[in-house]
Formats: C-alpha cells, structure tokens, sequence
C-alpha cells in the first residue's frame, strides 16, 4: 500500500473511527447508534410477531425481514425535506432500504423466524459519507440484539442469522484506492462501491461505478480487497459489542 495520509489523516487502508453505542432507542428490541466518523446512524429493530399480508396469502411458512431508511432533515449541510413534504418517497432512500434488508436476508434462514417480523429502522442523524454502509453494518447489529433478547425471553427457539453481515465504502481517488470515504472523498472520487460482505468473507452485494472515468480490473481487485480487509475488522467490532450488550432487559413482544 503506498504511503500516502489522506485530508483526514488516515492511511488509504484504514477505517474512519467506528463506534457502537447500543440500546440508543431505548423503546426498540435492539438498537445501535452507529458511528463511521461524523456519519452518525440509529438503527433500531422491532421484532413484531406477524408476517406481511402476500406471505399468508401465498402460504409462505416462516417470516420476514424488512429495513426502512431515512436522512433526518438536519444530517446535511442543506436541510432536506422529509418524503412526506414531497408527497412521496425518496428514489435514493427506497434503494438503500431495499439494500438494507436484503443484506440482513442474506445472512438469515427465514423458516427460523416463524410469524414474526423483524424491522429495522435506519435513521440517519448525520452524514458524511458511507450511510448506506453504516446502517447495513449497525442494522445487523441490532438485529442481532433483538433476537438474542427474543430468544431469552422464548419468543423464537434459535436465531435465524448464521453470521455477521457488514459493509463498507471504497473508491478511487487521483488513482489511489481508498477504504471508507468521507463526503469530501466520496464527492471527489472517480471510482466509487459499496461492498457488502458476511463474516465468513463472501459477497452479498457490490456497487460500483465510475464517476466520469472508468477503471480497470486490477483497480476493482484492489478495491475488493481494501473492502474485505474493512469489513473483517468490522465484524470484529461488532462482535466486541455484543459482547457487552444487556440481553436480560425485557422487551414487549
């Protein structure tokens, strides 16, 4: 890796500071407030014991899993209007969300999830670049927590997730590859991916594009990897916080 420090500080390998706060939403089953550098997510899961209407009319056996995700007037710089000022949803936010809970999906066997429903609310406080990645990353999380406490309490008999689910941004910049790009990197990138990947290292999903530019495979390898080697160390944050999260609070169900 070519040494070279970024507007930040950082080392084109390295995470921004990353910080898990959980049971922020102290109503929610399971909740983080997910910290990627000034990116500041809640993610907050409500397991809820009924499944979508299309699933009972279709006979489908098992449950679901969902995300809703938002960008709260004050996490930019301008204010952004809420959907409901618009009189409808956001292309960008109904994207990510879809994104969202097809990486939880990924990860989980549904037929472990029976008549229940797990949502899982991504509200972003403040943005700077990577919000998509965090609320998958903290999504994950306080799904996590959730069923833990839902099994505790015997709501579900094991937990429908067979492991972690995490995700970062990387991108290409005055033809450096770079980890986790703040809003300045991301806007200035002429190659930029979000890349979503289990705890075991296999892919569920990668976004890539190029800004005006192209690039080339050996760019895309190297952006994979830098992804990889982010997500792993992810994961183990993740880990390092459910391993002082309070699975005895009580939670209505």
């Amino acid at each position: 890796m070519e040494n070279k420090t970024r507007t930040d500080g950082r080392q084109p390998d390295e995470l921004r500071p990353i910080h898990f706060e959980l049971d922020f939403a102290p109503h929610a089953s399971g909740s983080v407030l997910a910290c990627f550098g000034n990116t500041r997510v809640i993610c907050a899961a409500t397991l809820e014991p009924n499944v979508p209407r299309w699933m009972k009319a279709q006979g489908v056996e098992g449950g679901w899993m969902s995300a809703e995700y938002s960008m709260l007037p004050y996490s930019t710089l301008d204010r952004k209007k809420r959907d409901i000022a618009k009189g409808r949803q956001d292309g960008r936010s109904v994207e990510i969300q879809r994104l969202i809970g097809r990486s939880l999906r990924a990860v989980a066997d549904l037929s472990k999830l029976p008549g229940h429903t797990l949502w899982v609310d991504c509200d972003v406080l403040q943005a700077d670049g990577g919000t998509r990645t965090a609320s998958i990353t903290g999504a994950w999380l306080a799904a996590e927590v959730a069923i833990r406490r839902a099994i505790n309490k015997g709501a579900l008999a094991e937990s429908p997730f067979r492991e972690p689910v995490a995700a970062v941004s990387v991108g290409v910049l005055e033809d450096l590859g770079l980890l986790d790009l703040c809003y300045v990197e991301d806007r200035d990138a002429s190659v930029d991916a979000n890349i979503v990947m289990t705890g075991s290292g296999q892919f569920v999903e990668a976004q890539a594009s190029g800004e005006e530019a192209t690039f080339s495979h050996d760019q895309l390898i190297q952006l994979l990897d830098l992804a990889k080697g982010g997500i792993m160390k992810l994961v183990q944050l993740q880990n390092e916080s459910l391993a002082s999260a309070q699975l005895e609070r009580p939670i209505d169900l």
